[in-house]
């Protein structure tokens, strides 16, 4: 037991001797950069491609991307889209997504279903609507894929009157007129 005793004394003075050295130590520690274990033992090659997917790709500005998507011929061809600004929500949203235009595609055929009385169409993108944040975004999307647009500029906002009931009985406005 005491052999125990001893060596735990002697540790703790061996500590109390370092314990300057350990604190400098620490601090410098504390100023070097951490450094990623996946990043310190992965190869150059790896790094290299890592870096390469993070960077963003540039495409050339002309991209028919029409034939690749896989819709039919006769619905890439013959689209027309209208590109607006939807109005404001009637609900208690506010001014929420107001600033963002929406594309809008023409309607194709639709028939009743008759088992269920439901609206049905073979049209895959009469549903669709993809919002963007300026018309020229929905207008580049558009003629990459292959459809005829045109643009429905939003109807200039009225400006809002004061309509303050508090108005007709300020005390510094002559609103009421004296009956004698």
């Amino acid at each position: 037991m005491s052999f125990l005793v001893r060596q735990i004394v002697q540790a703790t003075k061996n500590t109390q001797q370092w314990s300057p050295v350990l604190s400098r130590g620490m601090a410098s520690l504390r100023d070097t950069p951490v450094i990623d274990v996946d990043t310190a033992l992965a190869k150059p090659e790896d790094i290299e491609q890592k870096n390469k997917l993070q960077g963003t790709i540039t495409v050339p500005v002309k991209v028919d991307l029409s034939p690749i998507s896989g819709v039919p011929e006769e619905q890439v061809k013959t689209r027309r889209v209208r590109i607006y600004m939807p109005p404001k929500n009637a609900m208690q949203s506010g001014t929420n997504n107001l600033h963002t235009w929406q594309i809008d595609f023409d309607n194709r055929e639709r028939w009743e279903n008759p088992l269920m009385g439901w609206s049905s169409t073979g049209d895959p993108l009469s549903n669709m609507q993809v919002n963007f944040t300026s018309p020229e975004e929905a207008i580049t999307y558009c003629e990459r894929n292959g459809w005829r647009w045109f643009v429905e500029r939003p109807d200039v906002p009225k400006t809002d009157r004061v309509k303050n009931y508090g108005v007709n009985f300020s005390w510094n406005r002559r609103t009421r007129v004296s009956t004698k």
